[in-house]
């Protein structure tokens, strides 16, 4: 019996030992991560990063016209935290695979509903919506392949596939005002006592998006009546420029100063010295 537990000690000690040893050696396609909020949306993509490392790819190595994972090793995931349009085709919230098929001139981009899809296993009943994109050269050659985001916008921007001199793009809408619109009529129209926050908030929107500008100053009036910040002062300036009261505009402009003085934020006072440069002189 003693030789039979010293025998097992013995084999678990061997056992525990070798996987101790194993070598870790670097991936030749390591995972990533990439999130970026678009307007109200979050999106995150999940992907492997292969590397040229001397080859030729888009025409050789990944053949045009065969369907891709857009990666290496499992598919490609992306997740949606509400509706979206891509390239104009509508997708609903949720996480897909995210495939293309690359040509010359085109890429055709698929989002499937089967996360665990290959090339091999690819079955097209299982899309949820495909669209082209065109791709375009890049001057400079991306060496690790990439997937990022960029010209972002108050309700959209640009999800990016970049990999030797190719980029090719995918236009990302939201439906952002919807949104907005809701939470105002919420918080601040059907709301007898709405925070000066958002009145704040709600007055600023109006302003950026030049809806109801008297609607948005009686808001932007009631949410600085007490204790107003140097950075509301400067909205409500704005404000008041839009609808040519230059004097109260002034009025809020230079005492946004002073309190961004006050504050050390130079920013601010330079944002309000220009506002005053750029109003007339009346």
């Amino acid at each position: 019996m003693r030789k039979l537990v010293f025998s097992t000690l013995i084999c678990c000690w061997i056992a525990f030992t070798s996987i101790q040893a194993q070598i870790a050696t670097p991936q030749p396609s390591p995972g990533a991560s990439v999130s970026q909020r678009v307007g109200l949306v979050d999106v995150k993509v999940d992907y492997s990063r292969p590397s040229l490392r001397g080859r030729k790819l888009f025409g050789e190595v990944r053949e045009y016209g065969k369907i891709w994972r857009t990666g290496a090793n499992q598919a490609t995931k992306i997740t949606f935290s509400d509706d979206v349009m891509l390239n104009g085709s509508k997708v609903p919230a949720g996480e897909y695979a995210l495939l293309s098929i690359p040509n010359a001139k085109e890429w055709t981009i698929i989002l499937s509903k089967d996360l665990k899809t290959t090339e091999q296993s690819y079955k097209q009943e299982n899309d949820v919506v495909r669209f082209t994109a065109k791709p375009v050269s890049l001057p400079a050659k991306v060496e690790t392949f990439t997937i990022d985001f960029s010209d972002l916008t108050t309700n959209g921007g640009n999800l990016n596939i970049c990999w030797e001199n190719v980029k090719t793009s995918i236009k990302i809408e939201t439906d952002v005002d919807k949104k907005v619109m809701a939470q105002i009529k919420e918080k601040v129209i059907d709301n007898p006592t709405p925070a000066a926050g958002d009145l704040f908030a709600a007055a600023v929107y109006y302003l950026d998006n030049n809806r109801d500008l008297p609607q948005a100053l009686t808001w932007m009036n009631k949410a600085t009546e007490t204790n107003p910040q140097f950075w509301q002062l400067y909205q409500k300036a704005k404000l008041q420029a839009k609808l040519k009261d230059y004097k109260g505009a002034t009025e809020s402009a230079k005492k946004s100063i002073e309190l961004a003085k006050a504050a050390s934020n130079t920013d601010y006072v330079k944002m309000n010295e220009k506002l005053l440069a750029e109003m007339p002189k009346k």
